[in-house]
């Protein structure tokens, strides 16, 4: 953690536990920066969608996994920020069982050693493409 953000534990807590996320995080300063889902589709996409703008997606979770968090990290430099930066993490994915192991570690790749809060959620299908399996939101604290 930054000077700005403190590990939050509580009693029960086991550092042996390999865990992807920490229980709570306490921001001391800095501007919090809230990101929009981003998914591997390009960032800047027509409105309505047009299914043809997304064809060169790959359909793997793996390779959506690194182009999300990519675009994610596109976005929290624009802000002054970086992975580090991140305090809460919530992630859509439309097929847990399938995905997440990649997912969690290309989320790994992407965060290294820093661990935000975070939630993961199942859905039906994601709003942008029905070929994409994952979305990522994010918000981060901006140092001063």
């Amino acid at each position: 953690m930054g000077p700005h953000l403190e590990a939050v534990h509580h009693d029960g807590y086991d550092p042996a536990i390999n865990s992807l996320f920490l229980p709570a995080i306490k921001v001391h300063g800095g501007s919090l920066v809230f990101l929009s889902g981003f998914t591997a589709a390009p960032t800047y996409h027509d409105h309505p969608h047009r299914p043809e703008d997304f064809d060169t997606i790959p359909l793997d979770a793996d390779a959506q996994a690194e182009l999300t968090f990519r675009h994610l990290d596109e976005a929290l430099r624009a802000a002054g920020c970086g992975p580090s930066n991140v305090v809460c993490l919530t992630r859509f994915l439309v097929d847990v069982d399938g995905d997440q192991d990649d997912i969690n570690r290309r989320q790994g790749e992407y965060l290294g050693d820093h661990l935000p809060t975070s939630t993961t959620v199942e859905v039906s299908r994601l709003a942008t493409d029905p070929r994409l399996r994952l979305e990522v939101q994010a918000i981060a604290v901006a140092p001063d």
